[in-house]
């Protein structure tokens, strides 16, 4: 029998998650396909997942049309009844494979307003409701882990919410939700509360990273006219993001195996996984696996695009390798501070845009469910 290189994937400890979620995908049977041929052991979805979902399927059209006839009732409260009813149904197809992690996996993330990714108030108070109103326990809040959404996550924590820490470029920031993670649940016990059903997951965005640096690197090009700083600046293409990465898991290494947490651990607290997310690849030049085969390890998820999946189960290379030539990962990051190119500057504006892209595509999806209600 030909071996499925994503079902490969857990024994060198990295978890399959899908990063896609529909009504058909659930109602077809394909999602529990999935997780038996693929060894898919979780979901994340965002607004541009159910844009796509709900623009291009008449699954939603019936409960829409019921849901719109009631007086006073929002477009983002008719989403809210149609999203968390995917989320819960979602949620209890992978409750089999929550019970057998013992909670490790299986997993359905769900998002908050990006409207209050400044707000940390706001942040905690939906998170709050929207737990509460799928009221299942494999789900996780994804909090975005800008300035304000970082002592968001420490609280909803410390109140022994599932977080899935979002939007992560800066490793320097990344940091700071290793912080966030361990404060709460310090918090937690200090207050006489367990931490050992809490799961947390930092999702770090990979591919964004290499348009950006990429298109630096080719403005640099332009000012040189030597064959060898040309050769030296294209042999950095498509290398920050896969490096940026590997330092990141070089933090979650040591945070991790540090004696506050090995503290916490005993009481049955959890490592706060990375997840790799954006792993679809922009450049067609890179290969079609790219960013999934260079991070490959122990203790890491990639949350994978429908695209990306079907080329990783027909051609993916399941070696473990996202701590491997750490070396080159030294050269790729020095070689860029050689040409004054700041990753951590580049990681604070990608967080600006994503911020933006969140927001524009949460409310393009309100404005297209109420369209949709109107016509109904």
């Amino acid at each position: 029998m030909v071996s499925n290189p994503l079902k490969e994937l857990g024994k060198v400890g990295q978890s399959f998650w899908y990063d896609n979620i529909s009504r058909e995908l659930i109602n077809s049977g394909m999602l529990k396909i999935m997780v038996a041929e693929d060894g898919l052991t979780g979901i994340t979805s965002n607004p541009s997942i159910f844009y796509k979902s709900i623009s291009a399927s008449s699954d939603y059209l019936e409960p829409m049309k019921k849901l719109s006839a009631k007086e006073s009732i929002s477009s983002k409260e008719i989403f809210y009844h149609l999203e968390f009813e995917d989320i819960k149904d979602a949620a209890d197809l992978l409750k089999p494979v929550y019970d057998s992690t013992g909670g490790k996996d299986g997993y359905v993330s769900i998002e908050v307003d990006p409207n209050f990714a400044a707000d940390t108030e706001a942040t905690v108070a939906e998170a709050r409701d929207i737990f509460s109103r799928i009221d299942r326990p494999n789900v996780m809040i994804k909090v975005p882990a800008t300035k304000e959404g970082i002592p968001a996550i420490a609280r909803l924590t410390s109140e022994g919410y599932n977080v899935n820490a979002t939007l992560l470029f800066s490793v320097k920031r990344y940091g700071e939700v290793v912080e966030a993670y361990l404060e709460g649940l310090q918090r937690r016990l200090s207050n006489g509360q367990e931490i050992n059903g809490i799961a947390s997951v930092a999702s770090f965005f990979i591919s964004r990273m290499d348009t950006y640096i990429d298109k630096l690197l080719n403005e640099k090009m332009q000012l040189y006219n030597n064959t060898e700083e040309h050769d030296w600046l294209k042999s950095l293409m498509g290398k920050t993001a896969i490096a940026n990465a590997k330092s990141a898991y070089q933090v979650m290494v040591s945070s991790f195996s540090s004696e506050r947490f090995l503290k916490l651990k005993s009481r049955g607290a959890r490592v706060q996984r990375l997840l790799w997310a954006s792993t679809s690849t922009k450049n067609p030049s890179y290969g079609d696996c790219h960013y999934v085969d260079n991070l490959i390890g122990p203790h890491t998820i990639n949350t994978i695009p429908e695209d990306t999946v079907r080329c990783f189960r027909k051609h993916g290379s399941v070696v473990r390798t996202v701590d491997k030539d750490l070396e080159e990962v030294e050269i790729v990051l020095n070689s860029l501070e050689d040409l004054n190119i700041d990753i951590e500057e580049a990681a604070g504006k990608l967080e600006e845009d994503g911020v933006k892209q969140f927001i524009d595509s949460f409310n393009a999806l309100l404005k297209l469910v109420g369209e949709k209600c109107r016509e109904l």
